[in-house]
């Protein structure tokens, strides 16, 4: 079914009325925003201070200062001049070098070569020398005959070994206090430098085998002393006794 043409034409007068109800509005608008007056504020800096007028008050603290004193310059005193003066020869270097280097003249008597006593020599130490190391060992009497040293000490080893032998009383010790098996006596003593037994030392399980030890030592005689560098030195020996408890 077709519409009417009245209808249509209503449409096209009502879009055109429309549009320019809708321009004048918006003419309306923009002419009313450029009409518009904006006020601003501006913030005044300061409130709350007291007027200009009133005195405001303020501590300043007093700062003491020192005026320099004015010291008066020294005033120099001026030298006077001379009215005369005394020519005074310069000195050459001849002059300056003789009296530089002029030697001093000491009165002193010759020396008398009696005048000096020679130190004295302080004694000599003893020094005692181990038996194994001495270079010429005691002579025990019985081995002048012994040619060189290790002969020497050779026979005087033999000799005092029998002398232990013969003189040394164990047995009747050690049953006396009850000893029994091995017993063994360290024995050292010095040969001084005159030839003579000093400085007898024991070491024994037993007092009794201790004394024993040193009463048999007593017995060794007199010998020719030892020498080490063409002296008399003292010649430390070592003996140990050992023997048996059945």
């Amino acid at each position: 079914m077709k519409k009417s043409q009245k209808h249509d034409a209503n449409l096209q007068k009502n879009t055109t009325l429309y549009f320019q109800i809708g321009l004048i509005v918006c003419l309306l608008a923009t002419f009313g925003l450029l009409e518009m007056k904006f006020e601003t504020t501006i913030p005044e800096f300061g409130e709350g201070l007291p007027p200009l007028d009133e005195p405001i008050p303020i501590d300043v603290p007093l700062i003491k200062t020192k005026v320099p004193e004015i010291v008066e310059p020294v005033q120099q005193k001026q030298r006077k001049q001379p009215e005369s003066y005394k020519e005074v020869p310069n000195d050459t270097p001849e002059n300056l070098f003789k009296e530089a280097f002029e030697e001093p003249q000491i009165d002193t008597p010759p020396l008398n070569p009696d005048d000096f006593v020679p130190p004295v020599e302080k004694p000599e130490e003893s020094v005692n020398v181990r038996f194994v190391a001495i270079q010429d060992a005691p002579i025990y009497p019985g081995c002048e005959k012994a040619k060189g040293n290790e002969a020497r000490k050779k026979c005087m080893s033999e000799k005092i070994s029998k002398l232990v032998r013969r003189k040394f009383n164990g047995s009747d010790i050690a049953s006396g206090y009850g000893l029994q098996g091995r017993q063994k006596i360290d024995v050292e003593f010095t040969i001084d430098r005159t030839g003579k037994v000093t400085g007898i030392k024991t070491r024994a399980p037993h007092p009794k085998l201790r004394e024993e030890a040193e009463r048999v030592i007593n017995y060794i005689p007199e010998m020719t002393p030892g020498r080490q560098h063409d002296k008399n030195v003292g010649v430390i020996y070592n003996l140990p006794i050992i023997f048996q408890v059945e």
